[in-house]
C-alpha cells in the first residue's frame, strides 16, 4: 500500500507553503497580533483566490471538493509558519462538518466561505470535562449550555455547536446567543460561547460528536508536526551559527544530544498525525491513532518547543525572534480538546473493550 502523497498533494503543499513562507515575515506577523483580532486578512485572502481556504468544500458552493488529507496538508504548512488564519477553524472544524453533514452540501451555510468573506467554525470545548460528552442540552431544537476557546469564534458567521443530542449549527447574532472575547497566550483571541435556549439546526446526532472531534484532534496534531518542523528549522541555523569557545554550539555533544531526541519527538508527532489523518480520509476506523496521534502532538511537541528553547538559549524567550510563535501555538494545539494525560485515557479505554481475538 502506497502511503506518499500523490504529486498533486505535493503540489498542493508547495503552493500552501509558498504562499504562507511570503505572508508570514516575522514584521508582518507581529503587526498582525498587535490588531484588535489578531488575524491577517489579507493573507486569507491570498490564501482563498489560491483555493486553499475552499479546497475541501463542496464544488457547489466553489470549493475544490477534495478531502480531509488535503486540508491537513495546508493545516501543516499553517503549523509550520504560525500564520494568524482561521485555518484551523474552517478546514478543520466547521468546514468540515457542514461538508459531512449539512443537507444540499452545505449550500445555506457555506456560500462565500471559499473566497475568503466568511468564517465558520466549531464550538467543542467543555468548560470542565470531555468534549467526547458535551455538557450543552438540546430541546426542541433549541440550545444551552457554555463552550469556551472557539476558535475564530469573534469572526464566524455559523458555529456548529456539540450538545447531548449531536451537532448542531448556530447563527452567532439569533436571541440566545453571546459571544465574549478570551484572549489566549498566543495572542489569538478565542471566544466563549453561552447558549440560552438559543435557536439551533441540526446536522447530526451523538455519533457525528464523535467524528468531528476526532477530526480536529488530528487536525491539531498535523499543524503541530508542521508547528515542531519549523522550530526544529530555526534551532539547527541557530546552532550551527552561534559560537562558543570558538566553535558552533551545534559541534557540542550535550547540543546534539537534546538536538537528537527532539527530532525523535517531532517525527514521532509527524508520523502519528499523518497516520490518523490518513485513516480518517479513508473512512477506516482510527479512534486509537487519533488519540496516540493527540498525545504526541502534546507530549512529544512540548519537549520539542522546550528543546528549541533551550538551545536557542536567551534568544528564544526574544519576541523580535520567531521561535516563541511557535511555542504558544504548540501549548494552545495542546491544550485544546484533550492533553497528554485524557488522550492515554481514552487510548486505555479503547485498548479495553477492544475484544481479544
Amino acid at each position: 500500500m502506497d502511503f506518499s502523497f500523490s504529486s498533486d498533494q505535493s503540489d498542493l503543499r508547495e503552493l500552501a507553503a509558498k504562499i504562507l513562507a511570503d505572508g508570514t515575515e516575522h514584521e508582518r506577523v507581529r503587526s498582525v497580533l498587535a490588531t484588535e483580532l489578531a488575524t491577517d486578512g489579507d493573507l486569507w485572502r491570498t490564501m482563498a483566490e489560491a483555493g486553499l481556504v475552499g479546497i475541501s468544500l463542496p464544488e457547489s458552493v466553489g470549493g475544490g471538493g477534495l478531502g480531509f488529507l488535503e486540508s491537513c496538508v495546508v493545516l501543516e504548512e499553517v503549523g509550520r509558519t504560525a500564520a494568524p488564519v482561521p485555518a484551523l477553524a474552517v478546514l478543520g472544524l466547521g468546514g468540515l462538518a457542514l461538508t459531512q453533514y449539512a443537507a444540499d452540501g452545505g449550500a445555506a451555510h457555506l456560500g462565500r466561505v471559499a473566497d475568503g468573506s466568511r468564517v465558520i467554525t466549531a464550538a467543542l470545548v467543555e468548560a470542565l470535562g470531555d468534549p467526547f460528552v458535551p455538557s450543552a442540552t438540546a430541546t426542541g431544537g433549541r440550545l444551552t449550555g457554555e463552550k469556551v476557546c472557539v476558535p475564530s469564534g469573534l469572526l464566524a458567521e455559523r458555529i456548529v455547536v456539540s450538545a447531548d443530542a449531536g451537532l448542531f449549527v448556530v447563527d452567532p447574532s439569533s436571541d440566545g446567543v453571546t459571544i465574549e472575547r478570551e484572549d489566549t497566550t498566543s495572542g489569538v483571541p478565542e471566544a466563549r460561547l453561552v447558549l440560552r435556549d438559543a435557536p439551533a439546526e441540526q446536522l447530526a446526532g451523538p455519533d457525528g460528536v464523535a467524528w468531528l472531534v476526532e477530526h480536529a484532534q488530528a487536525a491539531m496534531s498535523v499543524m503541530a508536526a508542521g508547528a515542531c518542523a519549523a522550530a526544529l528549522e530555526l534551532t539547527a541555523s541557530y546552532t550551527k551559527t552561534r559560537e562558543q569557545f570558538g566553535r558552533p554550539i551545534a559541534s557540542f555533544q550535550a547540543v546534539s544530544q537534546r538536538a537528537a531526541d527532539a527530532y525523535m519527538d517531532a517525527e514521532a508527532v509527524r508520523l502519528t498525525a499523518w497516520q490518523a489523518a490518513w485513516r480518517l480520509d479513508r473512512g477506516m476506523p482510527a479512534s486509537e491513532q487519533v488519540a496516540v496521534a493527540k498525545f504526541w502532538a502534546s507530549e512529544g511537541a512540548q519537549r520539542v518547543v522546550h528543546a528549541a528553547h533551550h538551545l536557542h538559549g536567551g534568544m528564544g524567550v526574544d519576541k523580535d525572534y520567531p521561535l516563541f510563535r511557535y511555542f504558544v501555538l504548540v501549548k494552545q494545539l495542546e491544550l485544546s480538546l484533550g492533553s497528554a494525560t485524557p488522550s492515554l485515557l481514552r487510548l486505555g479505554a479503547l485498548l479495553a473493550d477492544t475484544p481479544v481475538r
